[in-house]
């Protein structure tokens, strides 16, 4: 594996804090992909007083353009400190981001440029099943094998080594695709691994805890929670299978839920997709 170490600028003034002071002792190791949950997630840590750690891992996934969306959301944020840790988990495949395998589509896609309520509201009844906060009967094929086990890991080393204690992920289990990695009960015994496997709660030095803020809210929800932290979603990336120029296809599960939350929210969708 190999990281990148990058020095980010300090906060951007468009995003909110709930806190005063310049400063703060308060550390928190961010996971931050680049996509909606995330970046909200990185800003509600940052308004509830953190000093930001960002990691984000270039796993070998097709979308790698969420990786340069990651970057902006960090610079925007004004992190302490900003990693990407590279781990080609292409190795094992087994996943459609990582591996020959399509991408599941076939749902409404918006036509270049298309805004419309009626595209919109065509994707939402798509996906009403989908969003309903229910485990699927199968895993989509999108999911990575053990991917949040893994990137929590990296994230516990990463925290442990500068002295955090508090790190937060943007696992969602209401608006997500049915992936087991995004329930509260695996991040409930994740928190449990952690102060079992690490000097730092071993000899009392700390205790870690595993934020998921964004856990029980819908897309919705967290849309409104991020706009009014001064999120620009125009800047996140969702899409599972972009085109060349890095544009949203429109039909993956993630576009879908990415429009059914921004329809629900009444807030223009900024996504720009591929011509169709």
């Amino acid at each position: 594996m190999t990281s990148e170490d990058s020095e980010i600028d300090r906060p951007d003034e468009s995003v909110t804090s709930r806190h005063d002071e310049a400063e703060t002792d308060r550390r928190a190791v961010v996971l931050l992909s680049g996509g909606i949950d995330s970046t909200t997630t990185a800003a509600v840590a940052r308004a509830d007083g953190y000093a930001l750690y960002a990691l984000t891992i270039d796993y070998g996934q097709r979308h790698a353009v969420e990786l340069g969306a990651a970057r902006a959301s960090a610079e925007r944020l004004g992190v302490e400190r900003y990693i990407v840790q590279k781990m080609d988990l292409r190795a094992f495949g087994g996943s459609a981001l990582t591996d020959d395998i399509d991408v599941p589509t076939g749902r409404v896609a918006p036509e270049s440029g298309d805004r419309s309520d009626q595209i919109l509201e065509q994707l939402s009844d798509q996906t009403s099943d989908q969003t309903s906060g229910q485990l699927p009967d199968q895993v989509p094929v999108t999911y990575v094998p053990a991917r949040n086990t893994i990137f929590l890991a990296l994230a516990l080393a990463f925290a442990e080594s500068v002295g955090a204690y508090d790190i937060f992920i943007g696992a969602n289990a209401v608006d997500y695709s049915g992936y087991p990695d995004c329930r509260p009960a695996f991040i409930a015994k994740f928190e449990e691994l952690a102060n079992l496997a690490t000097a730092a709660a071993v000899e009392g030095r700390g205790r870690f805890s595993i934020h998921a803020p964004l856990i029980d809210m819908t897309k919705a929800e967290i849309i409104r929670t991020g706009v009014s932290l001064g999120i620009d979603y125009a800047d996140t990336h969702s899409c599972y299978d972009p085109s060349a120029a890095g544009l949203a296809c429109g039909r993956c599960d993630s576009c879908v839920i990415r429009a059914k939350g921004f329809l629900d929210a009444s807030i223009p969708d900024p996504t720009r997709y591929a011509l169709q």
